[in-house]
């Protein structure tokens, strides 16, 4: 494990893979990242499908029709969906379980990038949760949030640079228009 801020500073979206699988217990590591993210009252709501069949990740990448097309060229897709009845804070939960999962892709040395797949629809007007809980044949309370996609890195990405973050965007004991950031 690396400084936390170094991480978070390197972990960037990857949507190119090489075609080198993902060994077991990588997919073990990076699983048992999300299976530790918190949720509300503890409720663990989250569900992970994890694909890895040609056919099933092409299907997936056509779940939206922009953005998802890197899941086709991924190793590994991890759908991170939630069961609705469990919490109402399902979004939230599955989120930082899909955060803890691209944060541990990165510790690991493997890219990942989030398609975002709750609140997106075909241009027919077809939700893309449903689109995605076909493919799988997921129950009803279900609800597909997004795709991880994972793999080994086609090509490296620069860090974050800190000369780009928004310190304007902090603000001290409430929101003022004039606050120029907290720094």
């Amino acid at each position: 494990m690396q400084n936390f801020t170094e991480l978070a500073r390197r972990r960037r979206s990857i949507r190119k893979f090489t075609p080198e699988k993902l060994t077991e217990d990588q997919v073990v590591e990076l699983m048992k990242a999300a299976l530790f993210a918190p949720s509300s009252k503890g409720s663990r709501p989250w569900e992970f499908v994890l694909v890895d069949d040609p056919v099933l990740l092409h299907e997936l990448s056509e779940c939206k029709p922009a953005g998802a097309e890197l899941v086709a060229g991924a190793p590994l897709a991890v759908v991170v969906a939630a069961d609705t009845t469990r919490t109402e804070a399902w979004v939230e939960d599955a989120s930082v379980a899909a955060t803890m999962l691209l944060l541990q892709a990165e510790d690991m040395g493997l890219g990942a990038c989030w398609v975002q797949v709750n609140g997106r629809t075909q241009d027919d007007g077809t939700p893309s949760a449903d689109i995605v809980r076909d493919i799988l044949n997921l129950p009803a309370e279900c609800a597909p949030l997004a795709i991880v996609a994972v793999g080994h890195k086609a090509a490296e990405r620069k860090s974050q640079n800190d000369e780009k973050l928004l310190w304007e965007k902090i603000h001290l004991n409430g929101y003022r228009h004039e606050d120029k950031g907290v720094r």
